[in-house]
């Protein structure tokens, strides 16, 4: 299986240090829901993200890493429409309950409101159906019309 090379999470695609986590979190903007906070610093860098699930959301590292798996997952296919900066996604106790769609949808929600994810084109995309008939087209029923 080849994997786009857009969709990757590389190191320097991380916040990865003490300090780097610590400027994101006294300069960044924040939002958060139920399942997530997230902590957005902008910058004119490609974007970065951080993760952080404590022992509060879920005592045994098994659940813990589900969540962190989950989120990574959505933040390789969001990351190249993201604008840039550093993120970074902290865990609620309530997203050790959730499910793999709630948690994608929370980080989804955080995004657009923080602005850093494009709103996504407005319902009815779909040209309207041709109103005249073809000459291809059968010809209508007349005990039906």
């Amino acid at each position: 299986m080849t994997t786009d090379p857009r969709a990757r999470f590389p190191r320097s695609a991380r916040v990865r240090s003490r300090v780097q986590y610590a400027r994101v979190f006294e300069g960044g903007r924040r939002h958060g829901d139920a399942l997530l906070g997230l902590h957005w610093l902008p910058a004119a860098t490609p974007p970065r993200f951080g993760l952080a699930v404590s022992r509060k959301v879920d005592p045994r590292a098994v659940g813990r890493n589900r969540i962190k798996r989950v989120l990574r997952e959505n933040v390789r296919h969001l990351r190249p429409q993201l604008a840039g900066g550093d993120y970074v996604i902290v865990a609620r106790p309530a997203a050790a309950r959730a499910g793999h769609a709630e948690l994608a949808a929370s980080l989804r929600r955080l995004l657009r409101k923080l602005g850093a994810l494009p709103a996504p084109p407005p319902g009815g995309t779909m040209p309207a159906p041709p109103t005249s008939v073809s000459p291809s087209d059968p010809k209508p029923d007349p005990r039906t019309g």
